[in-house]
């Protein structure tokens, strides 16, 4: 829900394959990076260093198992609200950015104002988060769709 303050970067194609291996794999050594894109170390550091300063890069982090860590339910949450003042919103990001099981949460053009992506461990857990959600934030109307499989999920970019 962040508002989109970067230009668009160049890339050249040795950058995209930089940024291709990385999403594979950002743990595999520099050496390791270089060899796949065919350069040699220190001009793929270079560009490494430039992209994070450009923005292109976030910081790196572990995609984890949820379904390994017992979050086996996720529930995709339309939200309609008849509150679209200020005020409101920021409570409502405040309260979103303060739930961790909010993996994802986006504001919509139509019928639907908000969609979140929760994970959690099962309906019962859903049912705490709501419950946290409407005590915290008024909302119009609150519809939970149970994902029964997660046929793609994919955090990578086509770059």
């Amino acid at each position: 829900m962040a508002e989109n303050t970067q230009t668009q970067v160049r890339l050249d194609e040795l950058d995209r394959k930089i940024l291709r291996a990385l999403q594979t794999d950002a743990g595999q050594s520099l050496d390791e990076i270089a060899r796949q894109v065919g350069s040699s170390k220190t001009p793929v550091w270079n560009r490494i260093r430039k992209m994070r300063e450009a923005g292109v890069m976030g910081p790196p982090v572990v995609v984890l198992d949820p379904e390994a860590l017992g979050l086996e339910a996720c529930f995709f949450v339309l939200i309609r609200t008849s509150e679209h003042e200020a005020d409101w919103q920021q409570r409502f990001l405040a309260t979103l950015r303060a739930r961790p099981e909010v993996q994802e949460a986006h504001r919509l053009a139509g019928d639907i104002d908000y969609i979140l992506k929760v994970r959690v461990a099962n309906a019962r857990a859903y049912d705490a988060f709501y419950q946290a959600l409407i005590s915290e934030v008024r909302v119009f109307n609150v519809t939970a769709l149970l994902s029964m499989e997660e046929l793609k999920s994919e955090v990578a970019l086509p770059v």
